[in-house]
């Protein structure tokens, strides 16, 4: 049974496709918590990062006038399969790219995206529309070469030449190579289990078991955010294959999915593995499953069911918030963001500048079981005094819960 007030946390952290290294991680991670002291007049005290071939770790020590928590906050690594596919050459990255686009067409996700979140259907297009707009361009500037030099061979060679310019300026620019190598991984993980990941995904459920076993925390929460949530899941039902009983005994075990990009890869009609780990996760007795969207994240699937959408029925998970990134941060600076669709995208893994329904470091380091925090209303802010003191159950008016999935 969760109590109502958490002492230690531990939090499992799976990314999305951001390559960003475990140092970088952490260093936006101390910065983003100064701005969840100043909103909840709280204290958060990070610690230093250790790293491991599969790890980042590093401890959270947050506390208000009248609670104090410990979290062991674990980052899963997969910056090194991100390298591995930037260090490809140009060429290759483009071919995979392209052949992850006719994949995802052939296999029904482009259309399934089209009825189900048509801005994410958008989202998938957007770098192959791009390529078609530079080849477009070069065209153009080829066809206009042969007619000034008379000679086709001439302009083909113009026409080619300002395609490479091109792509050379947009690779990085306008996040090309990293759209392509995304939906290129995408791909993969739908095709096949990952050499490198997949291992490390088996040592990761491992060590959640661990920690279940040896009672290291009063509740152990899984973030995972856009393809993350994807991996979350893998890593859960790599879990439960070793401990079906996974969450009914021992800490509470919450799985929080945040601009999930769950049916992007569910969707893709060869996803079958995939739809059967999701299933067996769905349906798990010992876990709690929350997931929050929001309508300004182009990058997720806004008021859809994941489960509902892939298995074609309900199992009683997730619960469904839809929350607001604009309530989240001060006017000025969202109006500053709110067209940076990759900043926007983030917010759910960063620090928010109000109190909102759904924050980030509340769910990783505030007092509040996030159970309690996915049902009510206010999140954690019907336990939170403007003080930073945590206000009792009973008074916080928790019982209007929210029903668990979106209709």
């Amino acid at each position: 049974m969760t109590p109502s007030l958490i002492r230690r946390r531990l939090v499992l952290h799976v990314g999305g496709f951001d390559p960003v290294g475990p140092e970088a991680a952490h260093a936006r991670f101390v910065r983003e918590a100064r701005r969840f002291e100043r909103a909840w007049t709280v204290r958060a005290e990070v610690s230093g990062a250790e790293l491991s071939p599969d790890l980042a770790t590093w401890t959270v020590d947050a506390s208000g006038p009248n609670w104090v928590v410990h979290s062991e906050l674990l980052l899963l690594r997969w910056d090194d399969v991100m390298a591995a596919q930037a260090r490809a050459p140009a060429l290759r990255r483009l071919g995979l790219g392209l052949l992850a686009f006719a994949d995802f067409v052939a296999g029904g996700a482009l259309w399934a995206y089209a009825r189900h979140a048509w801005r994410y259907a958008l989202f998938f297009l957007y770098p192959y529309l791009l390529l078609a707009l530079l080849a477009g361009v070069a065209a153009l500037i080829g066809w206009a070469g042969a007619r000034a030099t008379g000679s086709g061979l001439a302009g083909a060679a113009l026409g080619a030449c300002a395609f490479a310019l091109l792509l050379a300026w947009a690779w990085r620019r306008l996040q090309l190579a990293h759209l392509l190598d995304d939906w290129s991984f995408a791909r993969g993980y739908v095709r096949a289990e990952h050499p490198v990941l997949s291992p490390r995904l088996d040592r990761v459920a491992g060590a959640l078991l661990a920690a279940a076993a040896e009672g290291r925390a009063d509740e152990i929460v899984i973030v995972g955010h856009s393809l993350g949530a994807v991996l979350a899941v893998d890593i859960l039902d790599r879990a439960l294959a070793q401990a079906p009983g996974l969450g009914q005994d021992g800490p509470a075990v919450i799985l929080v999915t945040v601009g999930s990009s769950i049916p992007k890869i569910g969707l893709h009609r060869g996803a079958r593995r995939f739809r059967a780990a999701l299933a067996r996760v769905a349906e798990a007795p010992g876990l709690f499953w929350v997931e929050y969207q929001a309508v300004t994240d182009a990058m997720n699937f806004y008021k859809t069911n994941p489960v509902r959408l892939l298995l074609g029925r309900d199992t009683g998970g997730p619960a469904v918030r839809v929350v607001r990134i604009s309530r989240m941060l001060q006017p000025a600076y969202y109006r500053r963001i709110k067209r940076n669709f990759f900043r926007v995208h983030n917010q759910f893994v960063s620090g928010n500048d109000l109190r909102a329904a759904y924050d980030y470091f509340m769910v990783v380091c505030g007092p509040v079981p996030v159970r309690e925090q996915a049902l009510a209303p206010e999140g954690a802010g019907a336990r939170i005094a403007a003080d930073g003191s945590l206000v009792p159950p009973s008074l916080s008016g928790e019982g209007a819960a929210l029903p668990r999935t979106a209709r």
